[in-house]
């Protein structure tokens, strides 16, 4: 049987594709039937049915979303109340409506607006540095105290020991460490100052030999260069400190870089080096040893500052620029949470409007 027309026009349900959405849903609400105990969803193709229920819901719900539809594809709706009895009073009808998905969700505006500001960042200080402008960059001491460690240990003459932490290339400190090994390498090269390089991951190890002998070939030097100096000894955590801390006695070194990601051994190999006469410029993005780094070594890399070494060292305008924009882009992130913070405490707006989305 059709529904009346009149039905159509004066009813009490609504329909309506689900706003910013992938499509595929179809939202509808009704208003309350009196001594309700229960509600029946149906749905139909042509507004002569045949309806087939979809839901049933309890008698507090007013509000249902289909998601068992089809893009472009119109649907009718009717709801009807179920009373005490198993007695079913109509509450309305609705329809055509159609799902269809939206490119773009209103209530993320902000993310765009941020998206476009960072990229806007980025192509600006980019565009500086190719140009050939200077750009400022805070130093970083441990960083800066690289040509004076191994010319320590050049003057010593003794070599230098790197320890580039016990995970594998899938971590990026580890990849940030290969960043700075190079500039250690380079440096050693000019100062024929041997570098030892014990590993817990053998690919590490066969990419470390391969950093090493580009190092050492920019530095005009391939004659110096010792494979059989970049070792893998174990990849069990406190055999491989044990090792390290073996070479560390026997070898003395001037110089001892630990950049990597570490763990409980971190401060067992920093007082072995510092037991052993060698000046010490730590890092690594593990918040739990750098505590321990920052007490046992003379210089450390905090987090970021050792993800920011490549573009530091090796001063190439795209990388130098990116880090620029970054610094620019985590000031105006602060910025955005203190002005936040402060229009919520005087009342004026919701901090979670802000900073949360649908």
């Amino acid at each position: 049987m059709g529904i009346p027309f009149w039905l159509i026009l004066f009813t009490a349900l609504t329909a309506s594709d689900a706003p910013e959405d992938e499509g595929g849903r179809i939202v509808l609400q009704w208003d309350p039937v009196p001594q309700a105990v229960g509600y029946l969803v149906e749905r139909a193709r042509t507004p002569e049915g045949p309806f087939k229920t979809v839901a049933a819901l309890d008698a507090w719900v007013r509000e249902y979303t289909d998601t068992g539809v089809q893009d472009g594809v119109p649907y009718y709706y009717r709801v009807q109340a179920k009373l005490p009895g198993d007695s079913l009073r109509f509450v309305g009808t609705a329809g055509p409506v159609i799902a269809s998905p939206q490119w773009f969700r209103t209530s993320r505006t902000g993310i765009l607006v941020a998206i476009l500001i960072l990229t806007g960042l980025f192509w600006t200080f980019v565009s500086r540095a190719r140009r050939g402008e200077a750009l400022f960059i805070r130093k970083i001491p441990g960083l800066e105290a690289i040509d004076d460690a191994v010319g320590r240990a050049a003057e010593l003459g003794r070599p230098i020991v790197y320890v580039p932490g016990l995970l594998g290339l899938n971590n990026i400190t580890t990849i940030a460490s290969l960043g700075i090994l190079r500039r250690v390498a380079r440096k050693a090269a000019e100062y024929e100052v041997d570098l030892i390089m014990p590993n817990a991951d053998p690919v590490v190890m066969a990419t470390a030999q391969e950093t090493v002998r580009e190092a050492y070939l920019d530095a005009g030097r391939p004659d110096l260069f010792r494979p059989q100096n970049i070792v893998y000894l174990t990849s069990d955590q406190f055999g491989f400190a044990a090792g390290v801390d073996g070479i560390l006695v026997r070898e003395k070194p001037g110089a001892v870089f630990l950049q990597g990601y570490f763990y409980a051994e971190s401060l067992i190999l920093a007082e072995t080096a510092h037991a052993a006469g060698a000046i010490q410029i730590a890092g690594t993005t593990a918040t739990t040893q750098l505590p321990f780094f920052i007490a046992a070594s003379d210089y450390t890399l905090i987090g970021e500052e050792m993800l920011a070494a490549s573009a530091y060292l090796s001063k190439d305008p795209v990388m130098l620029g990116s880090l620029k924009a970054e610094d620019w882009a985590n000031a105006l992130i602060l910025l955005f949470l203190i002005v936040a913070l402060i229009l919520k405490t005087l009342g004026i707006v919701d901090l979670s409007v802000l900073l949360t989305s649908r």
